[in-house]
């Protein structure tokens, strides 16, 4: 019987050891190389599996793609998207989006985790929304959803006890759902707290880590979907073979003539048919109280700055806007919009960050938004010819003077009329 158990047996339980080394050394054996065609597929994926890795990022943007952090915006696929001018007239970048739905600024601080070396002395794109500076900041669900144990081993061992790394490991100690790994929840609080680690908990952390990067250098690149980047493609076709800025204008907003037929707000038919039709009388005015002047994530956001200062990263911000007519249906306040964008570029532009590009105010120009907060046709042109000129021409290398006081309390909670005294 035993002889019989060994022969059923014994090969699976030779394979979950190999498996097990496999796992827990610290050689990868040449695994986890990543093909060009994946690189791309994944640079318009926008997969959870992609962002919360590391081996296929790494590896892209150490090549020509640059980084685009954002939310979910890069998701609005047409044919004047930054991906698809960038693949159309072969560009010196492409870009490799990164953020979805509910990705603010802690879910971006724990993806430039994974990719730190990528990201010094080189450019990068960030579209910064006003509507995330939310009274109570980052929602629980999403930044669970996107949170990695792998960026955050990765941040935990390299972390030095500064301001930064205090706050932060207070926000994730605080958003981390309880039933989550213990060790990592209790090294949030210790190191949140000034306390060091014991020997046990970073030996621990170290084999965690380990045991993810292989995981993820083994299995990150495999089924990534390549259904974004067909939509790249096709979409590539419908755009003249030279780049001419007036003649992609005239076509963005015949584009957009064409599928804002529904509606009367210059939403996207398929958008408003979907998400709004059944329920717009019940939307007007329901964002009459919206307010994003205090928020914690002014302070969540000072975390991704210090990291590109660390890194020398020169950063463009780019700014959107709302649909206009949406807003005024919805009651939501410009004034109030404007307020976050004050404080968003005071605290970007008084650091040494000189590349903003802001578009909050440009929300009434036809065919700008695909939906209600999104870019579409002629808002991506803009983006476009802000962006493409920065990654693409030699600059000044940025001189950034960090301020730790944009992560207190004060700065989180001050006025527009308050922001000089920081």
């Amino acid at each position: 019987m035993f002889k019989k158990l060994c022969k059923i047996f014994g090969p699976i339980v030779c394979a979950a050891i190999i498996v097990f080394l496999l796992l827990v050394s610290p050689f990868h054996f040449g695994l986890g190389k990543v093909s060009k065609s994946v690189q791309k597929n994944a640079a318009t994926a926008l997969e959870t599996k992609v962002q919360k890795g590391t081996a296929v990022k790494e590896q892209a943007l150490s090549g020509n793609y640059v980084a685009f952090f954002g939310s979910s915006e890069w998701s609005r696929f047409d044919p004047l998207h930054p991906a698809v001018l960038a693949e159309k007239y072969d560009r010196s970048y492409r870009p490799f989006l990164l953020g979805a739905k509910g990705s603010q600024s802690l879910v971006q601080f724990l993806t430039m985790q994974s990719v730190n070396e990528q990201l010094e002395n080189k450019k990068a794109v960030f579209s910064i929304s006003p509507q995330w500076f939310v009274p109570k900041g980052a929602k629980k669900d999403a930044f669970n959803y996107y949170f990695s144990p792998l960026q955050a081993t990765e941040w935990i061992l390299r972390e030095h006890n500064s301001k930064m790394d205090r706050y932060v490991a207070k926000r994730f100690f605080n958003l981390l759902d309880p039933s989550s790994d213990a060790v990592l929840r209790n090294a949030f609080k210790k190191i949140s707290e000034d306390k060091s680690l014991s020997d046990k908990e970073i030996s621990y952390i170290k084999l965690k880590h380990r045991i993810l990067l292989q995981e993820d250098r083994f299995f990150s690149n495999l089924f990534i979907s390549n259904r974004n980047e067909k939509k790249v493609d096709k979409f590539a076709k419908k755009l003249p073979d030279k780049y001419d800025y007036n003649d992609l204008y005239d076509l963005a907003g015949r584009l957009g003539r064409e599928q804002t037929s529904n509606n009367s707000f210059g939403i996207s038919d398929k958008f408003y048919h979907d998400q709004l039709s059944k329920r717009i009388k019940k939307l007007k005015g329901f964002q009459k109280k919206d307010r994003f002047t205090k928020s914690p994530e002014y302070a969540d956001f000072q975390a991704v700055l210090e990291t590109f200062i660390h890194n020398n990263t020169d950063v463009i911000f780019v700014i959107p806007p709302v649909n206009a007519k949406w807003q005024k249906y919805t009651g939501l306040s410009q004034k109030e919009i404007q307020n976050a964008v004050t404080k968003i570029k005071y605290q970007l532009d008084s650091q040494g960050f000189k590349h903003i590009v802001d578009l909050s105010n440009d929300g009434d120009i036809p065919y700008f938004m695909t939906d209600t907060i999104h870019f579409g046709w002629r808002g991506w042109l803009y983006f476009d010819s802000a962006v493409q000129p920065f990654l693409e021409n030699n600059h000044r290398k940025p001189l950034y003077q960090l301020n730790e006081r944009f992560y207190d309390r004060d700065w989180q909670k001050a006025n527009v009329d308050q922001i000089s005294k920081f």
